[in-house]
């Protein structure tokens, strides 16, 4: 009975595969008559003639997709004057002055031109032919401006990217003016085609990372992607994480230092953010501006960003464990302090602790979803009436007030705003396990975090690199950033094919060459 039902269920997968499989190949074997046929339904579509005297002249396009200037002042004028030249649709490319004219007779590639805006032009009577011609407006609907929203930095380019992946690949390219920079072009979405473009350093970029990423792509089974985040999670090496295993930037200086550095970027049509991998923990706490300052400096804002990131994480969970099971290790002079400020609060410190993270959360999701001015005003002016009102109500100790607020603080320094996230969802954990075992359960807490840390990968690169597995060569660059007679040499754990980057001059070769002088 068993072989049977386990019989069945086979069949009505293999059922299911073929049926999806057919579905696809139809999809690909649509005739021309199909390709109209479905077209015509949308009210964008049209279709002219725009010969009298020869009717089975036809053009048809998208009106929402094509720069109507073109069709009016360079396609039409010039086939009214000169068609009774045309013996065939490839003596269009003499007639009309319009670059990218193409002759395709493939049914599907001729529906992928019409969706990326361009004109078809054929004989009604004769459909064994059909001229492409490029009439769409690549530009239409996109931000005439491209500068970071999200990462801001006072010093350094302001240049970001846009939902237009031709001028992000163009950005790309105007930086590292060099052909061994290669873009590799895949379609993903049966729906939507959306364009993703693999860019890599040839020589430079392990050529395993660039076999997976195709790979992965290629299996990717998806009706419509809207973002180049939503491709990161399907390529993920492990989706059951809160951790972002690869990194997301507008930034153009950021995306052209990991291409230099020997990773792969990611980018797709219609995203405005370049994916960026592999990716250990530690790179989510650099910043390209760390480049643009002294090495002293920029390691010391670095270890900020660290410190951070540990204090948004523990500091809550540390004042629950202290006031709930840990008395002790308070100092007696900063106890009468503690005493007096809950002295007339009713809740446990869980409930406080837990009521003044999730208020912190909702203005500042509230402040995110609102427009600027008055988002801004929500998290100024909201903070401080709800604060002052929950101490003046001994709802909550103005001691734990200031905690909280260090700690949503601390959140904001990490410069990756999806590990930021990360961190904003491990406070409650770490909270709830100090409130039944005080230090005990942060131990406890730590401990299954960092096992989980150490089973993440990212393009099979384990994620704590270098601290797990330890590289005494890599510590100083995860926490610093050294000086560039130090950072000459590429990270060791992408195994790259070129290990240097540049050769570094010594400060006394260069003293030697003055005094020469």
């Amino acid at each position: 009975m068993n072989i049977c039902k386990g019989l069945g269920e086979v069949m009505v997968r293999r059922k299911r595969v073929s049926q999806r499989s057919e579905g696809r190949l139809e999809t690909e074997e649509k005739t021309i008559s199909e390709v109209f046929e479905k077209a015509n339904k949308s009210s964008d579509f049209t279709t002219i003639t725009p010969l009298e005297t020869d009717p089975s002249l036809v053009i048809s396009f998208y009106q929402t997709l094509i720069e109507p200037k073109i069709i009016q002042n360079s396609v039409l004028p010039f086939l009214k004057e000169d068609v009774s030249k045309i013996r065939d649709l490839a003596e269009l490319k003499n007639i009309i002055p319009v670059e990218g004219i193409h002759m395709i007779k493939d049914p599907g590639e001729i529906e992928r031109k019409l969706h990326d805006g361009s004109a078809v032009i054929y004989y009604s009577n004769n459909q064994e032919k059909f001229a492409i011609v490029d009439i769409g407006n690549s530009r239409l609907g996109q931000r005439e401006t491209n500068e970071t929203e999200n990462e801001f930095s006072v010093i350094g380019p302001k240049v970001g990217f846009i939902e237009d992946i031709n001028t992000n690949l163009h950005l790309l390219r105007d930086h590292l003016n060099t052909s061994d920079l290669i873009f590799e072009e895949s379609l993903v979405g049966s729906r939507t085609k959306t364009k993703v473009v693999l860019a890599y350093l040839d020589g430079v970029t392990n050529p395993e990372y660039v076999n997976t990423v195709n790979q992965r792509i290629k299996e990717l089974d998806i009706d419509a992607t809207f973002d180049n985040t939503q491709i990161e999670q399907l390529i993920a090496d492990k989706s059951t994480t809160p951790f972002p295993l690869f990194i997301s930037t507008e930034r153009v200086d950021r995306t052209v230092g990991a291409l230099v550095q020997g990773n792969i970027v990611l980018l797709s049509d219609k995203s405005s953010y370049a994916v960026i991998g592999p990716a250990s923990l530690m790179d989510f706490f650099s910043n390209p501006e760390d480049f643009y300052l002294p090495s002293i400096i920029a390691s010391f804002f670095k270890l900020i960003r660290i410190f951070g990131m540990l204090f948004s994480i523990f500091a809550t969970s540390f004042y629950v464990a202290i006031l709930t099971f840990h008395y002790e290790v308070v100092p007696k002079d900063l106890l009468g302090p503690i005493i007096f400020s809950r002295a007339n609060v009713p809740f446990p410190p869980v409930i406080e602790v837990l009521f003044l993270e999730i208020t912190i959360d909702l203005l500042r999701e509230a402040g995110a979803r609102l427009p600027t001015k008055i988002g801004q005003t929500l998290g100024i002016v909201g903070g401080i009436v709800i604060g002052q009102a929950t101490v003046e109500a001994a709802l909550t100790s103005n001691i734990l007030l200031i905690v909280v607020a260090l700690a949503a603080l601390s959140s904001f320094t990490t410069p990756i705003y999806k590990m930021s996230n990360a961190v904003r969802l491990l406070r409650y954990p770490f909270i709830l396990l100090a409130s039944v075992w005080g230090g005990l359960g942060i131990y406890a807490g730590l401990t299954i975090l960092i096992a989980h840390l150490a089973r993440l990968k990212s393009l099979g690169v384990p994620f704590l690199l270098p601290i797990y597995p330890f590289r005494k060569g890599g510590i100083a660059s995860a926490f610093i950033r050294p000086n560039y007679m130090k950072s000459n040499n590429r990270p060791w754990y992408l195994r790259v094919l070129s290990v240097k980057k540049y050769s570094p001059v010594s400060n006394k070769d260069t003293d030697k060459g003055l005094n020469s002088e």
